[in-house]
Protein backbone atom coordinates (compact mmCIF):
# COMPACT_ATOMS: atom_id res chain seq x y z
CA UNK A 1 0.00 0.00 0.00
CA UNK A 2 3.29 2.41 0.54
CA UNK A 3 4.03 1.57 -3.31
CA UNK A 4 0.65 2.62 -4.26
CA UNK A 5 0.09 5.89 -2.23
CA UNK A 6 3.58 6.67 -3.94
CA UNK A 7 1.65 6.11 -7.38
CA UNK A 8 -1.15 7.84 -6.26
CA UNK A 9 0.51 11.11 -5.28
CA UNK A 10 2.35 10.96 -8.66
CA UNK A 11 -0.73 10.59 -10.73
CA UNK A 12 -2.65 13.09 -8.94
CA UNK A 13 -0.09 15.50 -9.52
CA UNK A 14 0.30 14.93 -13.24
CA UNK A 15 -3.71 15.58 -13.69
CA UNK A 16 -3.77 18.51 -11.68
CA UNK A 17 -0.86 19.53 -14.20
CA UNK A 18 -3.02 18.59 -16.96
CA UNK A 19 -4.87 21.16 -18.12
CA UNK A 20 -7.56 19.15 -20.19
CA UNK A 21 -8.27 17.37 -16.57
CA UNK A 22 -8.67 21.04 -14.83
CA UNK A 23 -11.11 22.33 -17.13
CA UNK A 24 -13.22 18.93 -17.38
CA UNK A 25 -13.35 19.92 -13.47
CA UNK A 26 -14.22 23.18 -13.16
CA UNK A 27 -16.95 23.64 -16.57
CA UNK A 28 -18.34 19.87 -15.50
CA UNK A 29 -19.22 20.13 -11.70
CA UNK A 30 -18.31 23.41 -10.67
CA UNK A 31 -20.43 25.56 -12.95
CA UNK A 32 -22.79 22.66 -13.81
CA UNK A 33 -25.47 22.79 -11.11
CA UNK A 34 -25.99 26.78 -11.36
CA UNK A 35 -26.06 26.51 -15.22
CA UNK A 36 -28.16 23.95 -15.40
CA UNK A 37 -31.00 25.03 -12.76
CA UNK A 38 -30.69 28.53 -14.21
CA UNK A 39 -31.76 27.36 -17.84
CA UNK A 40 -34.28 25.11 -16.41
CA UNK A 41 -35.54 28.31 -14.38
CA UNK A 42 -35.47 30.56 -17.66
CA UNK A 43 -37.60 28.19 -20.03
CA UNK A 44 -39.50 27.47 -17.13
CA UNK A 45 -40.30 31.40 -15.93
CA UNK A 46 -40.89 31.58 -20.31
CA UNK A 47 -43.60 29.20 -19.94
CA UNK A 48 -44.95 30.16 -17.36
CA UNK A 49 -45.15 33.99 -18.68
CA UNK A 50 -46.74 32.82 -22.28
CA UNK A 51 -49.30 30.45 -20.26
CA UNK A 52 -50.70 33.39 -18.36
CA UNK A 53 -50.53 36.02 -20.88
CA UNK A 54 -53.87 37.97 -21.79
CA UNK A 55 -53.06 38.43 -25.67
CA UNK A 56 -54.85 37.06 -28.19
CA UNK A 57 -54.39 36.73 -31.74
CA UNK A 58 -57.50 37.31 -33.87
CA UNK A 59 -58.70 37.91 -37.98
CA UNK A 60 -61.69 38.74 -38.45
CA UNK A 61 -62.96 39.73 -34.98
CA UNK A 62 -64.94 42.38 -36.40
CA UNK A 63 -67.51 39.62 -38.08
CA UNK A 64 -68.11 38.28 -34.29
CA UNK A 65 -69.46 41.51 -31.86
CA UNK A 66 -70.79 38.76 -29.42
CA UNK A 67 -66.92 36.88 -29.42
CA UNK A 68 -65.36 40.47 -28.76
CA UNK A 69 -67.18 40.76 -25.70
CA UNK A 70 -67.27 37.51 -24.47
CA UNK A 71 -63.48 37.78 -24.86
CA UNK A 72 -63.09 40.93 -23.23
CA UNK A 73 -65.18 40.23 -20.34
CA UNK A 74 -62.78 37.65 -19.84
CA UNK A 75 -59.81 40.35 -19.68
CA UNK A 76 -58.64 38.97 -22.48
CA UNK A 77 -56.38 41.28 -24.88
CA UNK A 78 -57.36 40.93 -28.41
CA UNK A 79 -54.97 41.78 -31.18
CA UNK A 80 -55.04 41.76 -34.83
CA UNK A 81 -53.17 38.76 -36.26
CA UNK A 82 -50.23 40.18 -38.89
CA UNK A 83 -51.85 39.63 -43.16
CA UNK A 84 -49.39 36.70 -42.97
CA UNK A 85 -49.76 34.65 -40.35
CA UNK A 86 -49.72 31.51 -41.51
CA UNK A 87 -45.82 31.99 -43.31
CA UNK A 88 -44.97 33.69 -39.22
CA UNK A 89 -46.37 30.63 -37.76
CA UNK A 90 -44.44 28.02 -39.93
CA UNK A 91 -41.07 30.22 -39.36
CA UNK A 92 -41.49 30.51 -35.49
CA UNK A 93 -41.57 34.42 -35.40
CA UNK A 94 -45.11 34.77 -34.24
CA UNK A 95 -45.56 33.27 -31.00
CA UNK A 96 -48.95 32.92 -30.51
CA UNK A 97 -52.10 30.89 -32.58
CA UNK A 98 -54.49 32.90 -34.23
CA UNK A 99 -58.28 32.22 -33.66
CA UNK A 100 -60.21 32.77 -37.74
CA UNK A 101 -63.62 34.12 -37.88
CA UNK A 102 -65.27 33.64 -41.30
CA UNK A 103 -67.26 36.40 -42.20
CA UNK A 104 -71.31 35.15 -41.85
CA UNK A 105 -70.40 34.21 -37.93
CA UNK A 106 -72.61 36.82 -36.47
CA UNK A 107 -76.18 35.49 -38.85
CA UNK A 108 -74.85 31.78 -38.90
CA UNK A 109 -75.23 32.20 -34.91
CA UNK A 110 -78.29 34.06 -35.55
CA UNK A 111 -80.10 30.89 -37.19
CA UNK A 112 -79.11 28.98 -34.53
CA UNK A 113 -76.21 27.13 -36.83
CA UNK A 114 -72.50 26.03 -35.67
CA UNK A 115 -70.67 28.46 -37.39
CA UNK A 116 -66.94 27.36 -37.98
CA UNK A 117 -63.57 29.21 -35.78
CA UNK A 118 -60.68 27.90 -36.86
CA UNK A 119 -57.18 28.10 -34.43
CA UNK A 120 -54.58 28.00 -36.59
CA UNK A 121 -51.20 27.39 -35.31
CA UNK A 122 -48.10 24.97 -35.91
CA UNK A 123 -47.43 22.09 -33.53
CA UNK A 124 -43.54 22.86 -34.88
CA UNK A 125 -43.77 25.99 -33.50
CA UNK A 126 -43.44 25.44 -29.71
CA UNK A 127 -44.07 29.04 -28.33
CA UNK A 128 -47.39 29.31 -29.96
CA UNK A 129 -48.24 24.99 -29.47
CA UNK A 130 -48.04 26.48 -25.54
CA UNK A 131 -50.91 28.42 -26.09
CA UNK A 132 -52.88 26.56 -27.90
CA UNK A 133 -54.80 25.35 -24.69
CA UNK A 134 -55.57 28.49 -23.13
CA UNK A 135 -57.07 29.77 -26.49
CA UNK A 136 -59.05 26.43 -26.73
CA UNK A 137 -59.81 26.61 -23.14
CA UNK A 138 -61.57 30.33 -23.75
CA UNK A 139 -63.41 29.44 -26.82
CA UNK A 140 -65.01 26.51 -24.57
CA UNK A 141 -66.07 28.97 -22.52
CA UNK A 142 -68.26 31.24 -24.97
CA UNK A 143 -69.79 28.02 -26.28
CA UNK A 144 -70.57 27.19 -22.70
CA UNK A 145 -72.17 30.60 -22.27
CA UNK A 146 -74.19 30.69 -25.67
CA UNK A 147 -75.75 26.83 -24.62
CA UNK A 148 -76.43 28.13 -21.76
CA UNK A 149 -78.32 31.51 -22.62
CA UNK A 150 -80.03 29.21 -24.86
CA UNK A 151 -81.19 26.84 -22.81
CA UNK A 152 -82.29 29.13 -20.01
CA UNK A 153 -84.43 30.86 -22.55
CA UNK A 154 -86.40 27.84 -23.74
CA UNK A 155 -87.28 26.80 -20.39
CA UNK A 156 -84.52 24.34 -19.87
CA UNK A 157 -82.39 23.75 -16.72
CA UNK A 158 -78.70 24.35 -17.85
CA UNK A 159 -77.87 21.12 -15.18
CA UNK A 160 -79.12 18.93 -17.69
CA UNK A 161 -76.15 19.30 -19.69
CA UNK A 162 -74.00 18.25 -16.76
CA UNK A 163 -75.93 15.16 -14.85
CA UNK A 164 -72.60 14.22 -13.17
CA UNK A 165 -69.87 16.45 -10.99
CA UNK A 166 -66.78 15.35 -12.39
CA UNK A 167 -63.40 16.55 -9.49
CA UNK A 168 -59.69 15.55 -10.35
CA UNK A 169 -57.68 14.76 -7.55
CA UNK A 170 -53.64 14.56 -8.05
CA UNK A 171 -52.03 11.47 -6.08
CA UNK A 172 -48.56 13.57 -6.95
CA UNK A 173 -46.92 15.38 -4.37
CA UNK A 174 -44.98 19.35 -5.23
CA UNK A 175 -41.67 17.19 -5.47
CA UNK A 176 -42.74 14.70 -7.90
CA UNK A 177 -44.32 17.48 -9.62
CA UNK A 178 -40.80 19.23 -9.52
CA UNK A 179 -38.99 16.03 -11.12
CA UNK A 180 -40.90 15.89 -14.13
CA UNK A 181 -38.88 19.48 -14.80
CA UNK A 182 -35.66 18.30 -13.16
CA UNK A 183 -35.28 14.69 -14.09
CA UNK A 184 -32.98 15.52 -16.13
CA UNK A 185 -30.17 16.64 -13.83
CA UNK A 186 -29.32 13.19 -13.11
CA UNK A 187 -28.28 12.41 -16.35
CA UNK A 188 -25.96 15.64 -16.82
CA UNK A 189 -24.27 14.94 -13.36
CA UNK A 190 -23.68 11.05 -14.53
CA UNK A 191 -22.06 12.45 -17.96
CA UNK A 192 -20.00 15.47 -15.89
CA UNK A 193 -18.85 12.22 -13.57
CA UNK A 194 -17.94 10.54 -16.88
CA UNK A 195 -16.20 13.01 -19.48
CA UNK A 196 -14.34 14.53 -16.11
CA UNK A 197 -12.63 11.15 -15.71
CA UNK A 198 -12.16 10.10 -18.94
CA UNK A 199 -9.27 12.46 -19.55
CA UNK A 200 -7.54 11.15 -16.60
CA UNK A 201 -8.10 7.57 -17.15
CA UNK A 202 -6.75 7.57 -20.76
CA UNK A 203 -3.09 9.77 -19.82
CA UNK A 204 -2.52 7.06 -16.97
CA UNK A 205 -2.39 4.13 -19.32
CA UNK A 206 -2.31 4.78 -22.82
CA UNK A 207 -0.64 8.35 -22.42
CA UNK A 208 2.34 7.14 -20.48
CA UNK A 209 2.70 3.87 -23.26
CA UNK A 210 2.51 6.75 -25.51
CA UNK A 211 5.33 9.01 -24.07
CA UNK A 212 7.38 6.00 -23.15
CA UNK A 213 7.22 6.79 -19.42
CA UNK A 214 5.23 3.41 -18.46
CA UNK A 215 8.29 1.17 -19.15
CA UNK A 216 10.62 3.30 -16.69
CA UNK A 217 7.46 2.75 -14.07
CA UNK A 218 7.23 -0.76 -14.29
CA UNK A 219 10.99 -1.12 -13.45
CA UNK A 220 10.32 0.39 -10.01
CA UNK A 221 10.29 -2.31 -7.50
CA UNK A 222 6.72 -1.81 -6.88
CA UNK A 223 4.36 -5.10 -7.86
CA UNK A 224 2.05 -4.43 -10.62
CA UNK A 225 -0.69 -4.23 -8.30
CA UNK A 226 0.33 -1.31 -7.10
CA UNK A 227 0.90 0.53 -9.60
CA UNK A 228 -2.65 -0.78 -10.61
CA UNK A 229 -3.88 0.91 -7.72
CA UNK A 230 -1.86 3.70 -7.42
CA UNK A 231 -3.61 4.63 -10.94
CA UNK A 232 -7.10 3.36 -10.59
CA UNK A 233 -7.13 5.44 -6.92
CA UNK A 234 -5.85 8.55 -8.57
CA UNK A 235 -8.39 8.62 -11.77
CA UNK A 236 -11.20 8.05 -9.25
CA UNK A 237 -10.54 10.49 -7.33
CA UNK A 238 -10.94 13.19 -10.17
CA UNK A 239 -14.30 11.32 -11.05
CA UNK A 240 -14.98 11.39 -7.56
CA UNK A 241 -14.08 15.36 -6.67
CA UNK A 242 -16.27 16.18 -9.94
CA UNK A 243 -19.06 14.45 -8.49
CA UNK A 244 -18.78 15.86 -5.06
CA UNK A 245 -18.63 19.07 -6.89
CA UNK A 246 -21.40 18.62 -8.78
CA UNK A 247 -23.72 17.97 -6.40
CA UNK A 248 -23.03 20.98 -4.31
CA UNK A 249 -23.12 22.96 -6.67
CA UNK A 250 -26.83 22.69 -6.81
CA UNK A 251 -27.05 24.03 -3.20
CA UNK A 252 -26.41 27.53 -3.83
CA UNK A 253 -27.29 27.55 -7.29
CA UNK A 254 -31.27 27.16 -6.40
CA UNK A 255 -30.34 30.91 -5.80
CA UNK A 256 -30.76 31.80 -9.22
CA UNK A 257 -33.91 30.27 -9.93
CA UNK A 258 -36.00 32.24 -12.65
CA UNK A 259 -39.40 30.80 -11.73
CA UNK A 260 -41.36 30.95 -8.48
CA UNK A 261 -43.33 27.75 -9.42
CA UNK A 262 -40.07 25.77 -9.86
CA UNK A 263 -38.50 27.17 -6.92
CA UNK A 264 -41.44 26.56 -4.47
CA UNK A 265 -41.01 22.92 -6.07
CA UNK A 266 -37.45 22.29 -6.12
CA UNK A 267 -35.94 20.96 -2.70
CA UNK A 268 -32.36 19.77 -2.62
CA UNK A 269 -30.72 20.18 0.75
CA UNK A 270 -28.00 17.96 2.32
CA UNK A 271 -30.39 14.85 2.38
CA UNK A 272 -30.37 14.68 -1.11
CA UNK A 273 -26.97 15.61 -1.84
CA UNK A 274 -25.73 13.02 0.48
CA UNK A 275 -27.65 10.39 -1.06
CA UNK A 276 -26.89 11.59 -4.74
CA UNK A 277 -23.04 11.01 -3.22
CA UNK A 278 -23.79 7.66 -1.89
CA UNK A 279 -24.62 6.47 -5.63
CA UNK A 280 -22.49 8.36 -7.63
CA UNK A 281 -19.37 7.79 -6.39
CA UNK A 282 -19.11 4.19 -6.51
CA UNK A 283 -20.09 4.67 -10.41
CA UNK A 284 -17.26 7.06 -10.58
CA UNK A 285 -15.14 4.60 -9.31
CA UNK A 286 -16.00 1.98 -11.56
CA UNK A 287 -15.95 3.70 -14.89
CA UNK A 288 -12.73 4.66 -14.10
CA UNK A 289 -11.57 1.29 -13.93
CA UNK A 290 -13.65 0.54 -16.95
CA UNK A 291 -11.74 3.11 -19.20
CA UNK A 292 -8.79 2.19 -17.72
CA UNK A 293 -8.80 -1.52 -19.03
CA UNK A 294 -10.04 -0.39 -22.32
CA UNK A 295 -7.72 2.12 -22.66
CA UNK A 296 -4.12 0.07 -21.60
CA UNK A 297 -4.97 -2.56 -24.42
CA UNK A 298 -3.76 1.06 -26.50
CA UNK A 299 -1.15 2.68 -27.95
CA UNK A 300 -1.61 5.92 -28.12
CA UNK A 301 -3.87 8.25 -26.29
CA UNK A 302 -6.27 9.00 -29.58
CA UNK A 303 -6.74 5.30 -30.03
CA UNK A 304 -7.64 4.70 -26.19
CA UNK A 305 -10.41 7.45 -26.69
CA UNK A 306 -11.96 6.12 -29.76
CA UNK A 307 -11.64 2.80 -27.80
CA UNK A 308 -13.80 4.09 -24.89
CA UNK A 309 -16.35 5.81 -27.31
CA UNK A 310 -18.46 2.69 -26.71
CA UNK A 311 -18.34 3.25 -22.71
CA UNK A 312 -19.75 7.02 -23.23
CA UNK A 313 -22.11 5.41 -25.53
CA UNK A 314 -23.21 2.84 -22.94
CA UNK A 315 -23.43 4.92 -20.50
CA UNK A 316 -24.93 7.79 -22.45
CA UNK A 317 -27.61 6.02 -24.08
CA UNK A 318 -28.90 3.15 -20.89
CA UNK A 319 -30.46 5.92 -18.96
CA UNK A 320 -32.43 6.92 -21.71
CA UNK A 321 -34.44 3.47 -21.85
CA UNK A 322 -36.02 4.81 -18.37
CA UNK A 323 -37.59 7.42 -20.45
CA UNK A 324 -38.95 5.62 -22.72
CA UNK A 325 -40.33 2.90 -20.27
CA UNK A 326 -43.78 3.62 -19.29
CA UNK A 327 -44.29 0.66 -17.59
CA UNK A 328 -42.51 2.17 -14.53
CA UNK A 329 -39.37 1.21 -13.03
CA UNK A 330 -38.20 -2.76 -13.59
CA UNK A 331 -36.21 -4.67 -11.06
CA UNK A 332 -33.67 -4.90 -13.66
CA UNK A 333 -32.77 -1.00 -13.40
CA UNK A 334 -31.04 -1.80 -10.60
CA UNK A 335 -28.39 -4.15 -11.95
CA UNK A 336 -27.12 -2.21 -14.85
CA UNK A 337 -24.90 0.67 -13.96
CA UNK A 338 -25.42 4.03 -15.18
CA UNK A 339 -29.19 3.07 -15.43
CA UNK A 340 -29.59 2.40 -11.48
CA UNK A 341 -27.69 5.56 -10.48
CA UNK A 342 -30.04 7.38 -12.44
CA UNK A 343 -33.28 5.66 -11.58
CA UNK A 344 -32.49 5.96 -7.70
CA UNK A 345 -31.42 9.96 -8.44
CA UNK A 346 -34.84 10.36 -9.51
CA UNK A 347 -36.48 8.88 -6.74
CA UNK A 348 -34.40 10.88 -4.63
CA UNK A 349 -35.63 14.27 -6.79
CA UNK A 350 -39.23 12.73 -6.30
CA UNK A 351 -39.09 12.35 -2.73
CA UNK A 352 -39.88 8.55 -2.57
CA UNK A 353 -38.43 6.04 -0.23
CA UNK A 354 -35.19 4.81 -0.81
CA UNK A 355 -33.95 1.63 1.33
CA UNK A 356 -30.49 0.11 2.05
CA UNK A 357 -30.96 -3.10 -0.65
CA UNK A 358 -31.43 -0.38 -3.30
CA UNK A 359 -28.36 1.19 -2.51
CA UNK A 360 -26.52 -2.45 -1.55
CA UNK A 361 -27.36 -3.53 -5.12
CA UNK A 362 -25.66 -0.78 -7.47
CA UNK A 363 -22.93 -0.67 -5.26
CA UNK A 364 -21.79 -4.77 -5.52
CA UNK A 365 -22.67 -4.65 -8.79
CA UNK A 366 -19.88 -1.49 -9.13
CA UNK A 367 -17.95 -3.14 -7.35
CA UNK A 368 -17.43 -6.32 -9.33
CA UNK A 369 -17.26 -4.84 -12.44
CA UNK A 370 -14.34 -2.60 -10.90
CA UNK A 371 -12.71 -5.82 -9.57
CA UNK A 372 -12.95 -7.29 -12.44
CA UNK A 373 -11.51 -4.23 -14.54
CA UNK A 374 -8.58 -3.91 -11.86
CA UNK A 375 -7.71 -7.53 -12.98
CA UNK A 376 -7.57 -7.39 -16.54
CA UNK A 377 -5.61 -3.56 -16.03
CA UNK A 378 -3.05 -5.62 -13.41
CA UNK A 379 -2.58 -8.65 -16.20
CA UNK A 380 -2.02 -6.68 -18.98
CA UNK A 381 0.07 -4.05 -17.46
CA UNK A 382 3.02 -5.46 -18.50
CA UNK A 383 2.46 -6.51 -21.97
CA UNK A 384 0.94 -3.70 -23.03
CA UNK A 385 4.21 -1.99 -21.75
CA UNK A 386 6.65 -4.14 -23.62
CA UNK A 387 4.19 -4.00 -26.87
Amino acid sequence: MKDAWIVFVKEVRDALRDRRTLIAVVLSSVLMGPVLLFGLSVLVASSEERAESRDVMVAGIEHAPSLRNFLERQTLVLKPAPADYESQLMQRRLGDPVIVIAPGFEAEMARGERPLLEVVTSSANTRAAAGMRRVLRALQGFNQEVALLRLTHRGVAPAVLQPTQVEERDLADPRARAAQLTGILPFFVLMAVLYGALNAALDTTAGERERGSLEPLLMTPASRLALVIGKWGAVASVGMLIAVLSCLSFLPAQNLLRSDTLAALFRFGVREAALFLALLLPLAATLSALMMAIAIRCKTFKEAQASNTVVILAVSLLPMASLFNESGEQPWHLWTPAMAQVTLMGRVLRGDAIGVADLLVPLLVAALLAGACLAHIARHLRVAAIR
